[in-house]
């Protein structure tokens, strides 16, 4: 209606609106999240177990550090065994599951540091506002960069843009981020005497110093995950604008930007979104490095000072929290996809 005009868009997203306020639309969306709840739980089992078991495989005995740490060595059995009680890994590991497991679920317990003898989840909640901050702003910027150039790198396919778009891409997937983190804390300092801020400074107190100690490191991070999600999206869009409907867009001489923002951008976002599902690991794991490069204290620089300390209850936390939102950031991505695409069915 009106062909394509401003009105007609406003009056689409008006109608998923009306949709969704249907009782049966949203019986049928309510009972697919269940289904996606429940189908979570032997997902999330199977995760802990492995992170529960797979860390104890880490070279090193966690009872050597702590013996040596103070001096005691590790000869006397006596001591060991003293030790082994007293950290509560004296038991089968099966055992030391259960109980790890059942806190969990019970009372969201964690466990405590086998260093520090602190509650496990007060570390998370401490270091998570940090990772979540910098996840976040480097996807942001990733988006706002890649989906841009992927877009008009195809509408203007084989131009002198495109060629620059693909350039800078193609960089992003061969430059690390941890080899350019390391590059922008390190030049700046050797020639200008400069580095980037290290440090925190909490958003609520004063935001503009907040970002100023996140958005280099998260400009880092965000390039690298921009290079491959622009190239998706430019061969998404390519294939996008050459289906007939597109093709008739054209011939009905609507303007360019309501044939691509409409009619070509919403269909070839479907791959985009689900590879962003797939970066999230990706992200997380390059958050990690980051961390440790900007001297930010949040879950990744836990992470690491726990692997090296051998502190298990730390690692599986950590572990276990970044998976559980893995899967609901999937989950999130799914139910993204009947907003894009109306073939999408919550109801099979």
């Amino acid at each position: 209606k009106g062909g394509g005009s401003d009105e007609a868009i406003r009056e689409e997203y008006q109608c998923l609106f009306v949709v969704f306020r249907n009782p049966r639309t949203r019986s049928i969306v309510y009972n697919y999240l269940i289904r996606r709840l429940l189908a979570m739980v032997p997902t999330l089992f199977f995760a802990s177990i492995i992170c529960f078991s797979v860390v104890r495989m880490v070279p090193g005995d966690i009872l050597d550090l702590m013996l040596t740490e103070n001096d005691f060595g590790s000869g006397d059995p006596k001591t060991r065994a003293d030790l082994q009680v007293a950290l509560g890994i004296d038991k089968p590991i099966y055992v030391q599951y259960g109980v790890w497991i059942t806190g969990i679920v019970t009372r969201f317990d964690f466990g405590n540091s086998l260093w520090q003898n602190t509650p496990v989840i007060d570390d998370i909640v401490e270091r998570l506002p940090t990772t979540f901050e910098l996840g976040l702003l480097s996807l942001i910027i990733a988006l706002i960069v890649a989906i841009p150039i992927g877009i008009y790198s195809a509408v203007r396919q084989e131009t002198l843009w495109d060629y620059v778009g693909r350039t800078v891409s193609i960089l992003g997937l061969a430059v690390p981020s941890f080899w350019l983190g390391t590059m922008v804390v390190l030049l700046p300092a050797i020639w200008w005497g400069w580095s980037p801020p290290v440090e925190m400074v909490p958003f609520f107190e004063d935001p503009v110093g907040n970002l100023q100690v996140f958005i280099i490191p998260s400009m880092i991070l965000g390039f690298s995950l921009s290079a491959v999600t622009m190239r998706m999206t430019r061969t998404m869009m390519l294939e996008v604008l050459r289906q007939d409907y597109v093709r008739t867009a054209w011939a009905k001489g609507l303007k360019e930007r309501v044939v691509v923002m409409r009619h070509a951008l919403k269909n070839a976002l479907i791959p985009v979104v689900t590879l962003i599902g797939l970066l999230v690991p990706i992200l997380i794991g390059g958050t990690v490095i980051i961390e440790q490069i900007f001297i930010l204290p949040g879950m990744g620089q836990l992470l690491l000072d726990a692997v090296s300390s051998r502190d298990y209850p730390i690692i599986t936390g950590v572990f276990l929290i970044i998976g559980i939102a893995v899967v609901f950031i999937n989950l999130a991505i799914d139910i993204c996809y009947g907003f894009l695409d109306p073939k999408v069915r919550y109801d099979q």
